[in-house]
């Protein structure tokens, strides 16, 4: 495979060139600083996988896909500091993507993932068809104007499963996940708690405590514990603990 480098980061353009030394499978063509040049650079290299920045000056790497058509995409592997900007990556078909630093473990994944989609012979066309199906479900499900997210998109190894905000039942953070509940459905995201409570409809999602945000749909009771603590009881029994919020939820409540 033919990649190239988009960073602003000198040191992470160094620490990917390093760990690509190991990768017999792919040959590096180019490094570009900044999305006005590594524009330019796609079209005249046309890489078969591009590890790409998210946060840069000027143009960053969601604005730098934006100016190229679609169905020319590379393969791309996100490099990231934020986790938040995860959810956005797989919006629009990112194999993967990578927090800074980078582990050599992780980073081999990822690279082994791009191989194994590149290995296909209908590589572009099934990530076309993709974006489309991903597109028309998410624009079905968005009313104009609308700042809230509808769906989460949950990324496993061999499948993109779109969940629908209003049948979360509640969101636990897990370390560096979170857990969003849906019946009787786990789905990890490698998502922030605190990312996802601003993307998240505040008239319907609750943040109870440091690591759980509820639907208020799904809340059959409060009982009081001690200390103005509240457990949280949802329709199927889950109880969960209150530690703030108590005074947004009967305000809510009172107004919805």
């Amino acid at each position: 495979m033919k990649a190239i480098i988009i960073d602003d980061e000198p040191l992470a353009r160094q620490r990917i060139r390093m760990l690509l030394e190991n990768e017999t499978d792919i040959r590096l063509i180019g490094e570009f600083q900044n999305g006005k040049e590594a524009l330019t650079g796609i079209k005249k290299l046309n890489p078969d996988l591009v590890f790409l920045d998210v946060q840069m000056p000027e143009m960053d790497g969601f604005e730098l896909l934006g100016k190229l058509p679609k169905n020319e995409w590379p393969i791309i592997l996100f490099t990231t500091a934020y986790d938040q900007y995860a959810l956005q990556a797989f919006e629009i078909h990112a194999i993967d993507y990578l927090l800074k630093p980078f582990k050599p473990a992780r980073f081999k994944e990822a690279v082994q993932r791009a191989l194994e989609q590149h290995s296909h012979q209908k590589t572009r066309d099934v990530s076309s068809q993709l974006q489309s199906l991903l597109a028309s479900t998410l624009a079905a499900e968005t009313k104009p104007g609308d700042k809230y997210l509808q769906r989460l998109i949950v990324k496993s190894d061999e499948k993109i499963t779109l969940v629908r905000t209003i049948e979360i039942e509640c969101i636990e953070s897990a370390g560096n996940y979170v857990v969003a509940k849906v019946g009787k459905e786990n789905h990890v995201l490698r998502e922030s708690l605190s990312s996802l409570e601003q993307n998240l409809d505040p008239s319907q999602f609750l943040r109870i405590s440091r690591g759980a945000i509820v639907n208020l749909d799904f809340v059959r009771e409060l009982s009081l514990l001690f200390k103005g603590e509240y457990a949280v009881i949802l329709k199927d029994g889950k109880e969960l603990t209150m530690t703030r919020g108590i005074r947004e939820m009967e305000q809510t409540l009172r107004f919805s």
